[in-house]
């Protein structure tokens, strides 16, 4: 049962309780892989990684907008070339379709940009596994769909979607793209993700880099 709403001191601490609830599925196949979704999902991907004894990778993607106003998702970019549009606000580039281009091309470099930084999986690395994929929260949708969209064209043997939270009228068309959906909340009316934080600071590529070297050296340990 999924809550209507729930509270997490930060990100650390809502890795570990999605962690002790996908500890409660069925045992996650060998080779079964935590693909976080940077930034913000990175902190929390780290922590399920090292509650389930898995290895930690990243896949980025980006939001598009309009430069006067990006908190406004018109769509994203996954790599790929995956691009999803937001059928109720992508009309706002209709009329600047030189503007529509220079956005994409710009967050297409951001995008590798962060792939290259990260170190995000090689893309033949995550065929045929069961791929965790976490965020550190869900509201439109449209970043993670484009990810999972990204993802399914690798061919995984099964994807799991797991986060803190999500907008409950995201739920439809995310299942349409995972075998399954962790969640912990699901509230009809989110207003913003961090809400449900205590502590929502913006994450960046220091703590990316630090979170994603520290993870792989728990999951190698020296010998």
């Amino acid at each position: 049962m999924i809550a209507s709403d729930a509270f997490w001191s930060d990100r650390r601490t809502a890795g570990l309780a999605l962690a002790a609830r996908l500890r409660d599925l069925p045992p996650h196949p060998a080779g079964s892989v935590v693909v976080a979704l940077p930034r913000g999902g990175v902190v929390v991907g780290a922590e399920v990684a090292r509650a389930l004894q898995l290895p930690l990778t990243t896949w980025s993607v980006r939001k598009l907008a309009l430069p006067t106003q990006p908190e406004v998702a018109l769509g994203a970019l996954a790599p790929g070339g995956v691009i999803l549009w937001d059928p109720h606000t992508a009309w706002m580039f209709d009329e600047h379709p030189v503007l529509r281009d220079q956005v994409v091309e710009r967050e297409g470099r951001e995008l590798e940009r962060r792939r290259l930084l990260y170190g995000d999986a090689d893309p033949s690395a995550l065929t045929g596994r069961q791929l965790i994929v976490v965020d550190d929260g869900i509201a439109t949708g449209l970043s993670v769909r484009a990810a999972l969209t990204s993802l399914q064209r690798l061919g995984p043997a099964r994807v799991v979607l797991a986060a803190p939270v999500a907008a409950h009228q995201s739920l439809p068309a995310l299942r349409e793209l995972v075998d399954e959906l962790v969640l912990l909340a699901a509230p009809d009316d989110l207003v913003a993700v961090g809400l449900h934080y205590g502590r929502f600071d913006p994450v960046d590529d220091a703590e990316v880099l630090a979170t994603v070297r520290q993870a792989r050296r728990v999951a190698q340990p020296s010998s």
